[in-house]
This record gives C-alpha cells, sequence and structure tokens, in this order.
C-alpha cells in the first residue's frame, strides 16, 4: 500500500459526535465514516482490521468443529410472528413493507433463521450435535446509538448456534463455545471478564457475558473477593429472613403522623426525627421509610400499566435492572395523564393501603375504580415483620409502625433497586465492588423456546419425535474492534496490535532526497518479500511533521523511518505501543523489524 494511492484523508479535528477516543481516532484515522446516527462506511484501513478480527474468529469458530452458514440481513415477518419477537422487540427493530405491502424486517438475530434451516435439512438424532455460526450484518434501531461502533444502529456480530437432542449435548456444546470465545478474545488481546447475565428475551437456564473492563462502557458489573461476578442486572439480592411471630406480635400497631411538607425521603426523615420517638431511641434514617415509586410500563402493542416499586427510602430503582426485569416492557416516567385515572395515589404520599391487594381504589362519587388497583410489588429486603414508615395516602401525612405481612401485602417481589459497593455476594463469597465493561461476547443455554415455537423436532433412537434442544452465542465484531481501539490509544493516536493491524510496518520516507526515497522504497519490497505487510509513505511534498502525525494516528505496530539520518547511514524502527526508537543501519533494518514482529506476534 502507497500512502500516494490509498483512499484515505485523516482530520486533525475530533469529529462533532464524538464522545469516545475509539469514535474519535477510528473517523480521524480514516478507518470509518460517519453515514447517519449509528450507522458508519468503512474505508480500506478499517475493513483491514476488521477482515483480520473475523479471521480470528472464524479460526476459533471452524476449530469447534462449527460451519459457517450466511442468511439474509432482509427476513420475511412470519418467523419472528411466530416466536412472539415480531411484537417483543418493539420500537427497536426495522420493519418494512415490500411493494406488495408483505412485511419484512432487517435482522436484529438470526435465531428463527437458523432453527428453520435445520428443521428443513435435518431429521435424525443422528446428524446431531450440530453447531453453525455466520458473520452477518445486524439492525437495531436503538434509541440513543452512541459511542461510534461501541452502540450503533447496524453493527457486525458473529451468531452461533448449537443443536443437540437433549441437555447433556446443550452442556457440552456450551462449554466448547465458552471456551472459543475465551481463546479469541485473548488473541485478540482483549482483556475480559465472564460474568451472570440475564437471559432476557432468548430465555434459557443460563446466560453469560464477556465483558471488556472498560470506564466508558454501559455495563456495570459485580465482582467479589470469593469470585462471584454478575452483570448488575442479574445480580440476585439476599432476602432477610422473616422476623418471627412472636416478635411481631409485640410490636405496637401502626398509626398515622402529620407530617407536613415531606415529599422527599430527605424531608420525611428530618420531620420525623424532630416529631417522632423512635422506638429503640436511636435516630430515623432513610432506610427506616418504605419508598413507593410509580413508573408506567409500555408494551410492546402499545399498552400502558402502572406499576408501584417499594423499597427502602435509602436506595434508587435501578433503571436497567428495572428495564431487563420488566421486558418485554419498556419503562417510562409516570405521566399526569397516566396518574389522573388513580387519584387515590398522591404524589410523595403514596402508601401500601390502595396498592395491590391492599384495596380497591374509589373514584371521587366513592364507587369501586375501573381501573383496579395499581400492582405493587417490593423490594426482596421488605420482608414480613418488617416496620415502615410510609406514606398514608393523604397529603402530609405519613404511617409509622406499618408492618409487612401484618398491615399489607404486596402482588409480587421486583429485585430492582441499586447495587452499592460493599453489598453482600449472593453466594456469601463477600462484599461487592463495581465495575463497568462493554459487552463483546454473550452466550445463552437456550433450551427449546425457538424449537417449539417453530416446531424443530427429529427422531430419538427409539424412532420418537423430540423436541432438539439449543444453544446460542453472539460476539459483536465491530464492537470488539472498538474495545481492541479503546484499549490500545494513547492521545497521539491509535495504535493496533500485530494481529489486527492494517499493516504491520509503516514506512515513512521523511526528506526530499531521492536517496531517501530509494532506500525506503527498497527496504519497502525486502520487508514484503519475507511476508511483512508495509503501508509506504512515499508522499513526496508532505512535511515529515505531517508524516509522523500520520503514523502515529493510523497507530501501525512498528515504524521505519528514512529521513536525514540516512546521510550518516542510519534509519530509524520505532515501536508504537512503547515509543521505543532504535537507530540502525539500513541493511540491519529489515532483520530487526522481522525479530520485533516475531516477538509481538508470539
Amino acid at each position: 500500500m502507497r500512502m500516494s494511492k490509498l483512499f484515505l484523508r485523516t482530520l486533525r479535528e475530533d469529529p462533532a459526535d464524538a464522545e469516545v477516543a475509539s469514535h474519535r481516532l477510528l473517523v480521524r484515522a480514516g478507518y470509518i465514516r460517519r453515514t447517519a446516527p449509528g450507522i458508519y462506511s468503512w474505508l480500506p484501513l478499517g475493513l483491514k482490521v476488521l477482515a483480520k478480527v473475523e479471521a480470528i474468529v472464524r479460526e476459533e469458530m471452524d476449530a469447534t468443529g462449527a460451519q459457517e452458514v450466511h442468511f439474509p440481513a432482509l427476513l420475511p415477518r412470519e418467523p419472528y410472528e411466530a416466536t412472539g419477537r415480531w411484537t417483543e422487540y418493539g420500537p427497536n427493530l426495522f420493519r418494512l413493507q415490500d411493494r406488495k405491502e408483505a412485511d419484512y424486517l432487517l435482522a436484529p438475530t438470526h435465531e428463527e433463521m437458523f432453527t428453520l434451516l435445520v428443521k428443513d435439512l435435518y431429521s435424525s438424532y443422528k446428524e446431531l450435535p450440530l453447531t453453525l455460526y455466520q458473520i452477518q450484518t445486524k439492525y437495531r434501531d436503538e434509541s440513543r446509538p452512541r459511542a461510534g461502533l461501541i452502540r450503533g444502529r447496524e453493527f457486525i456480530m458473529k451468531d452461533a448456534y448449537s443443536f443437540d437432542i437433549d441437555e447433556a449435548g446443550l452442556a457440552a456444546s456450551y462449554d466448547a463455545q465458552r471456551a472459543a470465545y475465551e481463546r479469541i478474545f485473548t488473541r485478540l488481546g482483549l482483556d475480559y471478564v465472564i460474568v451472570s447475565a440475564m437471559s432476557g428475551a432468548m430465555g434459557g437456564s443460563r446466560s453469560e457475558e464477556f465483558l471488556f473492563p472498560c470506564e466508558i462502557g454501559e455495563d456495570t458489573y459485580v465482582r467479589s473477593p470469593g469470585g462471584y461476578a454478575a452483570n448488575v442486572e442479574a445480580v440476585h439480592t439476599p432476602s432477610p429472613e422473616p422476623v418471627e411471630a412472636a416478635v411481631v406480635a409485640g410490636l405496637p400497631a401502626a398509626y398515622v403522623a402529620d407530617t407536613p411538607d415531606t415529599p422527599t425521603i430527605e424531608s420525611l426523615v428530618d420531620v420525623a426525627n424532630a416529631t417522632q420517638a423512635k422506638p429503640d431511641g436511636g435516630a430515623w434514617t432513610g432506610a427506616d421509610t418504605l419508598k413507593n415509586v410509580v413508573v408506567t410500563l409500555v408494551s410492546p402493542t402499545g399498552a400502558r400499566e402502572l406499576l408501584v416499586i417499594g423499597l427502602p427510602g435509602d436506595r434508587q430503582v435501578d433503571a436497567k435492572r428495572l428495564e431487563a426485569a420488566v421486558f418485554p416492557a419498556e419503562v417510562e416516567q409516570a405521566t399526569a395523564k397516566d396518574l389522573a385515572s388513580h387519584p387515590e395515589l398522591v404524589a410523595g404520599y403514596i402508601g401500601p393501603g390502595v396498592l395491590g391487594p391492599n384495596g380497591t381504589p374509589r373514584d371521587s362519587d366513592g364507587t369501586d375504580s375501573a381501573e383496579g388497583a395499581v400492582r405493587y410489588l417490593l423490594d426482596p429486603r421488605v420482608v414480613d415483620g418488617t416496620a415502615w414508615i410510609t406514606g398514608a395516602n393523604a397529603a402530609g401525612k405519613h404511617v409509622f409502625g406499618l408492618v409487612a405481612g401484618r398491615d399489607f401485602t404486596a402482588d409480587g417481589v421486583i429485585d430492582v433497586a441499586e447495587v452499592r459497593v460493599g453489598d453482600p455476594a449472593p453466594d456469601g463469597s463477600g462484599p461487592l465492588e463495581l465495575a463497568r465493561g462493554i459487552e463483546i461476547g454473550h452466550i445463552f443455554a437456550l433450551g427449546q423456546k425457538f424449537a417449539k415455537a417453530l416446531d424443530l423436532k427429529v427422531l430419538d433412537s427409539n424412532g420418537k419425535a423430540v423436541t432438539v434442544t439449543m444453544g446460542s452465542y453472539g460476539i459483536g465484531v465491530t464492537r470488539a474492534l472498538a474495545a481492541i481501539a479503546e484499549k490500545t490509544c494513547d492521545d497521539k493516536g491509535l495504535s493496533w496490535p500485530v494481529q489486527v493491524a492494517p499493516a504491520h510496518v509503516h514506512v515513512l520516507a521523511t526528506g526530499k532526497d531521492e536517496a531517501v526515497f530509494t532506500t525506503a522504497e527498497g527496504l519497502a519490497a525486502q520487508l514484503e518479500a519475507a511476508g511483512v505487510e508495509v503501508l509506504y509513505d512515499d508522499r513526496v511534498k508532505v512535511s515529515a511533521g505531517v508524516k509522523f502525525a500520520d503514523s502515529e494516528l493510523l497507530g501501525l505496530p512498528f515504524a521505519l523511518v528514512v529521513g536525514r539520518g540516512l546521510a550518516d547511514g542510519v534509519v530509524e524502527v520505532r515501536t508504537r505501543a512503547s515509543g521505543d526508537r532504535e537507530e540502525l543501519a539500513p541493511d540491519a533494518a529489515v532483520a530487526r523489524l522481522l525479530e520485533l514482529l516475531a516477538g509481538a506476534s508470539a
């Protein structure tokens, strides 16, 4: 590759919409160009990196015995209707119609198509186990595409699916893919943490994410000294033991007290400490209060439902945990119109008395409300026998000593409160710490959800038709590329590891003498003859400073600089990642670069 002919324009200024380093530098270095929000065109250097990432993925997938196929991105509605995902995906699905008004979608994922393909071609247990995969473009109509390739609306994904006769077969397939993922990310040079995760719309009995630890990551995960690790959405809060009945029997009756101007937990605690003695003689805190948070759930069909979540007042509802818990519904703030149909809900003073199974709300004329009681779910910490300060469903009033199980119940439990540093790990392995990461892989033990929906069966050894058991395994290929860029870049530009770099050595001719260009071209030819991929900066009217800046921005692993030192019989070898520089005779430079490349590839 000669830079004088390369389809490339580097930029000195950051793109206005770039939020993170990988986005900023991939655009500035001419690897990608923005086409629309969350949609990018790939330029020659970017495609070379992408191809090398894909090659590593293919090699490791093939090594497991998986076989590659390729599906269309444009798919008919019917298979997704059969599995319910035409509706479940809601606004995240790109839907369109052809000229005959038949419904199609741009595939966000391909479970249905893999399942139908195997159903079409296989009919016996003797043909299993089977694992198929593809590397394909996916589409999701993200409401807030951000961070360049990390969260886009068009992206490249490797998705694989295993097909087995039973759960034992699935376990073996799952473990084989899990091990392959570890090899893939190790070869890509990416650190990773494997965490338990929510299965969400995919379903199944087991789900794990591979996260690249990174401060800009959208995923929060927890880990403990004893080895527990989970996406924060999948953390299970241990419930305290219920208070013994004999203790509950001795608790005083709940009472209502005036608490004017206390719509917040902080103001309530202040008034409580000023006017109400705590039974144990201590001070009231937010942990003694039961906060009732109102949200609106919007189903994929557009139906709206109010939900009230009761949790200790010193905790907040975690939006991502809530979204995962109520999927496929989406969560919105309750609007004035939502609340108007439930006048029993007094903002700032909502209590259990009018929620869920605790009573039917009344309209203004005193009759039962046609809307029915609002569904009420409690945090796992609110167990029977615990006493709380909570709203009395009247402005300026709260109930003190309201006991769960004795004075109120709920429709169920929902574990969506924020997880904090120091919270106990669910498995007892110590206090939790929190970190952020980028999801680069996700594996699921799907089970039979899609096989049942699409009637994928084979004959077993007894000639009986049995439903096939499936696994699903995804890698965000373009997201992994962005993660590599995020990990290795610095304030000067990109810095690719050898295994994915668009070329291995950047040869720079920095000078005006013909001897500089002649020597640089000769060294580039020697390197290529030795199997090294070379990018040669042969631009004649470009200054040395610009060439050096471009070289650092493009981020090839090594640079060979032929410039004014040539008059003294030396050229310079630079290592991008470390910044090391060596001056060598031209005839020694090629051998040194081969040595450095061998070490970097080991």
